[in-house]
């Protein structure tokens, strides 16, 4: 019951309730399996994820591999090597995701139900889209798609089309295929409802389709008021919607504003645990500060007007 708990705690988007619920459970001696005791530090890793603790949800994910050796814990063991994967691409650690993504896929075999291995195909997807390898990306995200079904499970349809549209976004793929993947995902969440996080993804993404389509003015539409939902969603997830907001505001002219929300980006980042996206977005900032000094310099000396 304990475990039920948890799970509910972390549905709801209450990581940090859900890690000490789950944290009874492996800390005090009790009668638990090896596998059972792997399925709570998996359910640990995914509360400390979403919390952004990110390396304390790469110790739990390990811990979880590390008790799923037997071929009879296959299914155990694919969970946690998900969860470890995720883990290393959001901290920015994208060639030890993929050194992972490689013992996962070894791991898939006949004997692992379906829908699990569609998510460890989407991971393995999401992976190569960070590591700037879309046609990986793309060539695992389909494999994920035939293994899906709305009328199987909603919900699992619903996360799958939300993900797949961000990563889609963040490798410039804005087909048509990428605008599909957001409207399945907006219509299967009116349907079933989601969490703060779940709301917001929808919105990045559509404001992410906005400013990549070349309407900056519509994502600034549909992320100024983000600033009163930050303390409601993970930092990681605060930090892109600030990172995007940033260059939407940028293309828009509101340089000062821009980079504001860059800064905010870039701590969100930190706060997560993601210090390559942090420093990513800090050189990103840094060279829109460069242009714009350049460009001060050269209307001063020479009464230059870019406009």
């Amino acid at each position: 019951m304990t475990y039920f708990l948890a799970e509910c705690l972390l549905s709801d988007a209450d990581f940090e309730g859900c890690a000490e619920a789950a944290s009874t459970l492996v800390s005090e001696p009790q009668d638990i399996s090896p596998q059972s005791r792997a399925r709570v530090h998996v359910l640990m890793a995914k509360a400390r994820q979403g919390s952004g603790s990110l390396e304390s949800a790469a110790l739990e994910a390990r811990a979880a591999i590390d008790l799923t050796n037997d071929e009879a814990d296959v299914e155990v063991n694919v969970l946690a090597r998900q969860a470890l994967i995720a883990t290393l691409a959001d901290s920015g650690k994208l060639s030890e995701a993929w050194a992972e993504c490689k013992g996962l896929a070894a791991v898939i075999s006949d004997d692992v139900d379906e829908q699990l291995a569609g998510k460890a195909y989407w991971v393995i997807g999401n992976v190569a889209f960070l590591s700037d390898n879309p046609d990986e990306g793309l060539r695992y995200h389909e494999l994920a798609a035939t293994t899906f079904s709305p009328a199987r499970n909603l919900g699992v349809w619903a996360k799958f089309n939300k993900a797949s549209a961000a990563m889609r976004l963040a490798a410039n793929v804005a087909d048509a295929d990428t605008l599909r993947c957001i409207e399945r995902a907006e219509l299967a969440t009116d349907v079933i409802g989601g969490s703060a996080n779940d709301y917001l993804l929808l919105r990045l993404n559509r404001a992410h389709w906005s400013y990549l389509a070349g309407d900056p003015h519509a994502a600034v539409e549909l992320l100024l008021d983000f600033s009163g939902l930050e303390e409601d969603v993970s930092p990681q997830r605060s930090g892109e919607a600030c990172l995007i907001l940033g260059r939407a505001l940028l293309a828009t002219g509101e340089r000062t504003e821009a980079r504001d929300y860059l800064r905010k980006a870039a701590d969100h980042f930190d706060a997560s645990g993601a210090h390559h996206r942090a420093q990513q977005t800090r050189d990103f900032l840094k060279a829109e500060l460069g242009r714009a000094s350049f460009w001060s310099w050269l209307v001063r000396v020479t009464g230059f007007d870019r406009s």
